[in-house]
């Protein structure tokens, strides 16, 4: 019943104009801070005066409008059909050259991005760009809710495997296929690694590195911003190789921290549009 629920909203939203949209989602972003926890705000609101040395007002604001940028951001999910139609109109790329080029001789490539500005637009802008995609998700808990998600990532060019599928991302990757990976979550203690993240040890996914080197394939890393008009811009930066020395671990390590800077530089310059509520230092205190 929630598949087509969402279907149904789905539909309503795309016959909306744009501008209406933007303005519902802001006020359903508005509605979702005021029901956020206390205690998921502060942590966001901590993280941030750690993180950027903001004073209170400002830690504040940048959490909030952290926050509030989920509704636009659900809206443009659901209008993903007419985004498909007209992509040009939401989204170019700046750097699609390098990834091109870095992908011409047919071995595939990794991008290492971010949960920030509207990642789920990001490996769609990719695939209507003609880059062949494999978007890694984590599958919903609620089936219906995971069959909607896919079949809209699906519908603006994606192939979408889950987290688990690591066979099927080292056979796309052979095949050509870019692998886009989220970087920027804390992982557990067990398949994490300890680098340096805005000056404090943190707990670190390596799989973009790990999965670069084993195949030899370019790393490039991707983030989007979306100016206040609704536009987004899909900054790509690379190509970035692991050094494939006798020390793999080494190797690794550093190409992460390469990664974590590049994370790091962007959200500086773009703190609203980070995920700020997602506890990045949990592991390392449990």
């Amino acid at each position: 019943m929630l598949y087509y629920i969402l279907k149904g909203i789905s539909a309503l939203v795309c016959a909306l104009p744009r501008g209406l949209c933007e303005k519902m989602g802001r006020g359903l972003g508005n509605l979702a801070w005021l029901v956020i926890p206390s205690k998921r705000k502060l942590l966001a609101i901590g993280q941030i005066k750690m993180c950027l040395g903001a004073d209170d007002d400002e830690a504040c604001r940048i959490a909030k409008e952290s926050t509030v940028r989920f509704g636009p951001m659900l809206f443009e999910v659901l209008r993903f059909p007419l985004i498909k139609k007209q992509p040009e109109n939401y989204v170019r790329i700046e750097g699609l050259e390098k990834l091109q080029q870095g992908m011409a001789a047919g071995k595939g490539a990794v991008i290492a991005a971010s949960h920030s500005g509207n990642w789920e637009l990001m490996g769609g802008a990719f695939a209507m760009a003609g880059i062949p995609l494999v978007g890694v998700a984590m599958k919903q808990k609620d089936s219906a809710a995971d069959k909607f998600i896919n079949e809209y990532r699906t519908l603006i060019g994606m192939h979408i495997t889950y987290k688990t599928g690591v066979r099927e991302m080292f056979a796309m990757l052979k095949k050509g296929w870019a692998i886009g990976l989220i970087m920027d979550q804390d992982t557990n203690r067990h398949d994490g690694i300890v680098l340096n993240f805005f000056g404090k040890p943190t707990n670190t996914t390596p799989g973009a590195a790990s999965m670069a080197r084993f195949q030899e394939v370019p790393i490039f890393t991707s983030f989007m911003h979306r100016d206040k008009a609704g536009f987004h811009t899909l900054i790509v930066e690379g190509p970035f190789y692991v050094e494939k020395t006798a020390d793999k671990r080494e190797d690794i390590n550093r190409t992460t921290q390469l990664i974590n800077n590049a994370i790091e530089a962007h959200i500086r310059k773009y703190p609203e549009e980070w995920f700020w509520l997602h506890d990045r230092w949990k592991s390392l205190r449990d």
